[in-house]
């Protein structure tokens, strides 16, 4: 496992150690993050260090890629080197790399309801990066490694605090006094809450004999025909129905892109706001037969006491 401390890579280790797996988590400083999750046997280690994670994976046959450069620091400078060494890792192993996808593979001509099939012609510099992570994944099946990818809109969980909703829906600390809405009036969004979409991955994960050396699903989540819907059910989960739903301050964002590295990457996404893009998942659900669904009010009220945004009743 590498990325065992960010919000999927966490929920994802959870999920498997609760199925029974041994989870080995790679860490620069595996006493601080033991501390996260004691469960799980810590090595030490960087991800931009190929010989240890080809330590860390050796006589592995599943290696998770959830690591992300934090704060979007050199995020492309970065996020390639580190997909290239599990990669190597993968391939010496001939195990199979789940790496959690995202919707910014999309550009507009794939539609605003996509499957597995939808053309990936990105339009922005994430998007176009994240394209070649899974071009790469694909290639490395020829090698002898095998990948799975499980792409899923934005997250959403009680331990997700590097996220669009906590950073930008509910950014204030303590219980709940606003709610930030960063989409366009009347314009649907993907969300993913995070300890279903890891359920789901453990479960792909224990079937992966049954998956093509380079397979994807899309996890649909929780869909919202406007995400004005999603924002006053968080008011009401958070047991305030009457807070103010304000909008984004996307000026400010533009404003702030030239000088800060987090919003020129928050400025790329803007269209996602914009436009709806929902993930069709018919072949996750034939496959799996039921995927976890928690009700959005459970999700949400958990969400939201674990990032410290409403009391405990």
């Amino acid at each position: 496992m590498i990325g065992a401390t960010g919000g999927i890579g966490g929920e994802v280790a959870r999920a498997l150690h609760a199925r029974g797996w041994e989870v080995r988590a790679l860490h620069r400083d595996p006493s601080r993050a033991s501390q996260s999750n004691p469960d799980l046997h810590w090595t030490a280690g960087d991800a931009m260090d190929q010989a240890s994670v080809q330590r860390a994976a050796a006589g592995i046959r599943v290696i998770v890629h959830a690591v992300n450069p934090p704060g979007y620091r050199n995020w492309s400078g970065l996020v390639l080197p580190m997909l290239d060494n599990t990669i190597a890792a993968a391939v010496r192993n001939e195990a199979r790399v789940l790496l959690p996808g995202t919707v910014y593979n999309y550009g507009p001509d794939a539609g605003d309801a996509v499957d597995e099939h939808a053309p990936q012609n990105p339009l922005t510099r994430k998007g176009r990066i994240r394209a070649e992570m899974e071009r790469r994944l694909e290639q490395a099946t020829a090698r002898g490694a095998k990948a799975l990818v499980v792409r899923a809109g934005d997250f959403y969980g009680p331990r997700s605090g590097n996220t669009w909703f906590a950073q930008g829906m509910v950014p204030t600390a303590g219980p709940l006094k606003r709610i930030f809405n960063p989409a366009r009036a009347g314009t649907g969004h993907a969300w993913a809450y995070l300890p279903d979409l890891a359920e789901t991955m453990a479960r792909l994960l224990e079937r992966r004999d049954e998956l093509a050396d380079f397979d994807s699903f899309q996890f649909g989540g929780t869909w919202v025909e406007d995400n004005r819907d999603f924002a006053e059910a968080i008011r009401t989960a958070a047991g305030r129905p009457r807070i103010p739903i304000y909008p984004f301050p996307w000026p400010l964002v533009h404003l702030l892109a030239p000088f800060n590295e987090t919003a020129r990457e928050m400025r790329e996404m803007t269209y996602l706001w914009r436009s709806p893009l929902r993930l069709v998942d018919g072949k996750l659900r034939n496959f799996l037969g039921e995927v976890p669904a928690t009700p959005l009010a459970e999700a949400l009220r958990t969400t939201l006491l674990g990032l410290g945004r409403c009391k405990k009743p």
